[in-house]
């Protein structure tokens, strides 16, 4: 009850002041992401409770966070940015929180043993669950500190999600993937040169090679021997030509002329042009 005192709670029910600061630590640990919200709003009135209860009997007189309103707007009274004041009193408190922290837990952890053991008498039972109380305020400060800067971050990030889109329109539609086409050798070189071009070769050495081989031309392979009947025309042919030229006596006349006057005209014999 509200309207008892400190001192009209019995030692062993002292510990029983320590359930609302443990429902909300067993608040923050639940998993699910999707009501992480609600879990931190359901842990902070938790941590709330219980100093608001501590205050009231007497165990202390910690300065309780103010309210986080559901949408996450300031009070008119509360400024933009907190006072470089503001923040090294808080980093103060914040110190002197954590020394007392660490004070009581030395001193519970020489306590504990005793008080589990059943050897210790009522005022140590008392001291030791007031010390347990005062340790958990030390706790809850720190908890509901960082629930609120929690509670900032998801809702700036739900307030993204919800915002509709800008000025320019809906997003573009995600554009098809543009196939992958590799250019080939010979195109690249019909590219340069041109198709038909003179200097492109038409065949390959191994070609060239097995060309040649097939003839029989290549160091190391005898001659092809021809067909008789191909030898013949071509001696009967060779023969028909020699005879036409001997039966033409103009082109007889002019070849023998031309040669006697190579016999009295060396080579380059009148070129005298420029030559001073």
């Amino acid at each position: 009850s509200e309207n008892e005192e400190l001192e009209e709670i019995a030692s062993a029910d002292l510990k029983f002041l320590l359930l609302p600061a443990l429902r909300g630590a067993l608040t923050l640990k639940q998993v699910d992401v999707s009501r992480r919200m609600e879990h931190l709003e359901r842990a902070r009135e938790h941590f709330l409770h219980f100093l608001t209860l501590c205050g009231n009997y007497g165990l202390g007189s910690p300065q309780l966070p103010r309210s986080s309103s559901r949408d996450g707007a300031q009070s008119p009274r509360e400024p933009a940015q907190p006072s470089l004041v503001a923040m090294a009193v808080n980093r103060k408190a914040k110190i002197e929180r954590y020394k007392q922290k660490k004070e009581l837990e030395n001193k519970l952890a020489s306590m504990r043993s005793c008080v589990e053991s059943g050897t210790a008498d009522e005022e140590q039972i008392r001291e030791f669950y007031i010390l347990q109380i005062q340790k958990w305020i030390s706790t809850s400060l720190e908890e509901m500190e960082s629930i609120d800067q929690e509670m900032v971050i998801l809702r700036s990030r739900d307030a993204a999600r919800q915002a509709p889109a800008g000025p320019h329109g809906p997003p573009r539609p995600a554009r098809a993937p543009v196939r992958p086409f590799i250019l080939t050798r010979d195109a690249a070189q019909a590219r340069v040169f041109g198709a038909g071009y003179p200097g492109l070769p038409t065949m390959t050495v191994d070609d060239w090679y097995e060309q040649r081989r097939r003839q029989g031309v290549l160091p190391g392979q005898s001659t092809p021997q021809m067909p008789p009947d191909a030898g013949a025309e071509e001696l009967q042919k060779q023969q028909q030509e020699k005879k036409e030229e001997e039966d033409d006596e103009e082109a007889l006349r002019r070849a023998r002329d031309w040669d006697d006057w190579k016999d009295t005209h060396p080579r380059g014999y009148g070129n005298r042009h420029n030559m001073g």
